[in-house]
């Protein structure tokens, strides 16, 4: 582990800072440090999928006042999901999260946690379907009366949520979970 470089050490150091929410978020966190303790290539370094598994940061926005999440219409995976993007090469998911807002959905990234709450490893699903997204789940501070411009070659359509209406069935498989966690830490 001494010979990773800086850049593997604080993936490193966000992932051993994830607090499973449960037996599965356990596991994901297990095999992502191994993953990542390996030394094997964690970045994509071309699309769609080489390596067949790479990082990925979502970013939910969280309109906490009206206890709502914006999903965007993902048109190559054909779900509402939260925003994010694939981690470039030695880029700190955090930047990654602040460029891809700005790219996504023409605002500045503004952290409701500085570090990410949820980890997940998903084999994809839609247009570009069989690789392995390990994604870090990442909370931004949002308004859903706020009009966002998004980037509409990559989303059909953008829509606020409470968290009674989101298509859990038509969405990340991870995304109930995620759900249950950030409300778990608002009753913190």
């Amino acid at each position: 582990m001494e010979n990773l470089n800086s850049v593997y050490q604080t993936l490193i150091q966000i992932i051993s800072n994830l607090q499973p929410f449960d037996d599965i978020e356990k596991q994901h966190i297990s095999e992502t440090l191994s993953w990542v303790k390996s030394g094997a290539p964690v970045f994509r370094i071309q699309k769609p999928d080489i390596p067949k598994k790479h990082l990925v940061a979502y970013f939910v926005l969280w309109d906490e006042k009206f206890q709502k999440v914006l999903l965007v219409d993902h048109k190559q995976a054909g779900l509402w999901l939260p925003t994010g993007g694939h981690v470039e090469i030695d880029e700190d998911p955090a930047d990654t999260v602040r460029r891809e807002c700005v790219e996504e959905l023409n605002c500045q990234a503004e952290f409701f946690f500085k570090d990410p709450i949820f980890i997940t490893s998903t084999v994809t699903v839609g247009l570009t379907a069989g690789h392995t997204d390990v994604s870090l789940w990442y909370v931004l501070k949002g308004d859903h009366q706020d009009n966002y411009e998004f980037d509409r070659r990559e989303f059909n359509d953008i829509r606020w949520f409470s968290l009674d209406e989101i298509p859990y069935e038509e969405s990340d498989l991870h995304m109930k979970r995620f759900v249950k966690k950030l409300e778990s830490m608002e009753q913190k």
